[in-house]
C-alpha cells in the first residue's frame, strides 16, 4: 500500500475532489515533519540545558515548529473532517435538517477562515516591527502561516460545501477494511 493511500482518507469521499488529494497528502507529510522537528528540538533543548551549554536558538525553532504544526494541522484536519465543526450534531440528523446544519456549520467555518486570513495578514504585516531574540528574526515569520492556514481551511470548506450540496452530506460510510471481523480473534485462537 502506497504512503498516499495511508495518509489520504477515503472517509467521506463524496465531499472531496480527487484533484486536492495531493494537497492533503502534502499537508499530512508536512505535519509529520513539523511534529518530528518539534520533538527533536525540545529534546535537544533539554539535553543542552542539562549538560550546562544551552542553545538559546532552539527555543525559537521549537516555537516556530509548534505554531506551524498547529495551523497546518488545522488545515489538514479540516480537509479530513476531523476538526472545527460539530459532527456529532449533524450526523444524528437526516434529510433537510441535516442539510441546514451542515451548511450553517460550514458557513461558520468559512467565517473563521476569513478571520484567519484577514487578521493573520494584519498580524503578519505588524510582525515586521518586532524581532525574536537571540536571532533578530522578525516575528512576522511566526505569523506567516496564519493566513495560509485560513486560505487552506476556506478552500477545503468550499470543497465540502459544494460537494455536499451536489452529492448530499448524508452518505453511509463503507465498512472499515482494516478492522477484522469480531469472529477473527476467536478463529485465530482455535486454529493451531
Amino acid at each position: 500500500m502506497a504512503i498516499a493511500d495511508k495518509l489520504v482518507l477515503t472517509r467521506q469521499r463524496h465531499l472531496k475532489w480527487r484533484s486536492l488529494d495531493w494537497l492533503e497528502l502534502a499537508l499530512m507529510m508536512l505535519c509529520g515533519v513539523l511534529c518530528f522537528g518539534f520533538s527533536l528540538s525540545v529534546t535537544a533543548d533539554i539535553v543542552t540545558r542539562t549538560v550546562g551549554h544551552p542553545w538559546l536558538w532552539l527555543q525559537e525553532v521549537t516555537s516556530t515548529l509548534f505554531i506551524y504544526a498547529i495551523f497546518i494541522g488545522t488545515a489538514a484536519a479540516t480537509r479530513r473532517n476531523d476538526h472545527l465543526y460539530l459532527t456529532a450534531i449533524s450526523e444524528a440528523m437526516h434529510g433537510p435538517p441535516r442539510l441546514i446544519v451542515e451548511v450553517v456549520i460550514r458557513i461558520v467555518v468559512l467565517g473563521v477562515a476569513a478571520c484567519l486570513i484577514w487578521y493573520g495578514y494584519l498580524n503578519y504585516l505588524r510582525g515586521f516591527g518586532s524581532f525574536r531574540l537571540p536571532s533578530g528574526t522578525p516575528i512576522a515569520s511566526l505569523y506567516a502561516v496564519i493566513p495560509v492556514s485560513g486560505v487552506l481551511i476556506g478552500l477545503f470548506t468550499i470543497e465540502q460545501l459544494v460537494n455536499g450540496l451536489r452529492n448530499g452530506f448524508d452518505h453511509p460510510e463503507p465498512p472499515n477494511e482494516s478492522v477484522a471481523p469480531p469472529d477473527a480473534h476467536a478463529q485465530a485462537r482455535v486454529q493451531p
